[in-house]
C-alpha cells in the first residue's frame, strides 16, 4: 500500500516516488497535472477515476461522467459506483434508475462492498429479504462491518440459518485478517505520527 511505500522511503532516506512506477513524485501542481494527462492518454483507470472526482467536486458532472465512463470500461469498480450515483441523482446525465442499478451491479461484481449494501437495501425495499441477505453475506466476506451487523439482524428474524451466519462471520474475519501485516501496522503508525 502507499503508506508502506512511504515508510520504506522514509526509513531508507529515499526521495518520495510512485509506488507503481518508482518515478519521482511531482511536487508542483503543474508537474502533477502534466503527469496525470500523460496517464490519461495511457488509459490509467486510477487517474481517470481521480480526474472524474476532480471534475465532480467542481460541479462539472458531464466531464466527471466522461472520465468515469472510460475508467468503468477499463474495469474500475469505483468508477461504476460513481456512475451509479450520477445516474441515480441525474447529475450530468438524465436520471435513470435502471442504469444506476446496472452500474451498482457491475461495481458489486468487481468486488466493491458498498454497492452490495446498496443492492441489499434495495432488495429489502422490494420485500426480498432472502436476496438482501445474500448481498450482505458477500459484502461481509469482503470484510464489510456493517454487513455483519445486518446479517445479525437477518439471523435474529430467521432469514438466514445459523450455518450461513457462522460462515459469514468466518469469511468476514478471514478478510479482515488478510489485510493485517506487520508492514501495514507499522505504516499506519507512521501515518499517524
Amino acid at each position: 500500500c502507499a503508506a508502506a511505500n512511504m515508510m520504506r522511503e522514509y526509513n531508507q532516506k529515499l526521495n518520495p516516488s510512485c509506488p507503481f512506477c518508482r518515478h519521482s513524485i511531482f511536487f508542483t501542481d503543474e508537474e502533477r497535472h502534466k503527469n496525470d494527462l500523460k496517464r490519461v492518454e495511457a488509459n490509467d483507470p486510477a487517474v481517470l477515476l481521480k480526474m472524474g472526482a476532480k471534475h465532480d467536486e467542481e460541479g462539472d458532472y458531464e466531464s466527471a461522467f466522461k472520465y468515469w465512463a472510460h475508467a468503468a470500461e477499463l474495469g474500475e469498480a469505483n468508477a461504476h459506483l460513481n456512475l451509479s450515483i450520477l445516474y441515480a441523482m441525474g447529475r450530468g446525465v438524465e436520471k435513470d434508475d435502471e442504469k444506476a442499478t446496472y452500474h451498482q451491479e457491475e461495481s458489486a461484481i468487481a468486488g466493491h462492498p458498498q454497492p452490495r449494501k446498496i443492492l441489499a437495501l434495495q432488495e429489502i425495499d422490494n420485500g426480498r429479504i432472502d436476496r438482501a441477505a445474500k448481498h450482505f453475506i458477500i459484502a461481509a466476506n469482503l470484510g464489510d462491518d456493517m454487513s455483519i451487523k445486518s446479517l445479525k439482524t437477518c439471523y435474529a428474524i430467521g432469514e438466514i440459518s445459523k450455518e450461513d451466519f457462522a460462515s459469514a462471520l468466518r469469511g468476514h474475519q478471514a478478510a479482515v485478517d488478510a489485510t493485517k501485516s506487520p508492514q501495514r501496522e507499522a505504516a499506519m503508525k507512521y501515518r499517524n505520527i
